[in-house]
């Protein structure tokens, strides 16, 4: 079988397809390397918790949330605390569940600006919630790891002026004792306790 010279495509017709050709190409590779570049952020953003410091950032002050008339969660933490970075997934998403209807207050136990109040709600363990009514007046407190859930139902009662369900709780914390004389600047008791204080249940 021979081929008939005019079935064969000219030099500028094999230009013309290998040039399409290759820009088809070069468009299905751009685009396979746009979505494995957004496939990577997206896993990398769902993966990673916010920090202790970043929440604590983000919180309300104190001073504006006793005077602005919303019920407040407070929370007492230290960045060192096991129990308070494994809760810090749950509280950023509870935050961005009710952050419109309570105020969000984190006080970190190593700054003695905050020795009063660590010493006015008796906290001893950390992490140690604290629920306020819109008047600053304490109605209920839990001390240590809590369930999302826990924490939810409480933030519901808080919000709706009921009684706070599930107060008391006491979950896992870190050991915590405020020093009242010496360093206030870490208020963690050294009295034979490792960097990063005891985990009790």
């Amino acid at each position: 079988m021979t081929l008939d010279p005019s079935d064969m495509p000219s030099d500028p017709e094999v230009n013309a397809a290998t040039s399409s050709q290759r820009l088809r190409n070069f468009l299905v590779a751009m685009v396979a390397i746009a979505l494995s570049i957004a496939l990577f952020l997206g896993s990398r953003q769902q993966t990673e918790q916010p920090s202790l410091s970043t929440l604590a950032v983000n919180s309300t002050p104190l001073e504006v949330a006793l005077a602005n008339q919303k019920p407040t969660l407070m929370e007492f933490y230290a960045n060192w605390c096991t129990s308070c970075q494994a809760m810090a997934d749950d509280m950023n998403s509870l935050k961005q569940e009710f952050s419109d209807q309570v105020n969000f207050v984190m006080l970190n136990v190593d700054n003695s600006k905050w020795l009063p109040e660590v010493l006015k709600f008796d906290v001893d363990g950390i992490p140690h919630f604290v629920f306020l009514d819109g008047d600053g007046e304490a109605l209920a407190s839990s001390v240590g790891q809590q369930p999302r859930q826990i924490l939810a139902d409480n933030l519901a009662a808080l919000v709706a002026e009921e009684t706070v369900p599930k107060s008391q709780a006491i979950g896992q914390t870190s050991i915590f004792q405020p020093a009242v004389r010496g360093n206030q600047d870490d208020p963690r008791s050294h009295g034979g306790m490792p960097a990063g204080g005891l985990e009790r249940s």
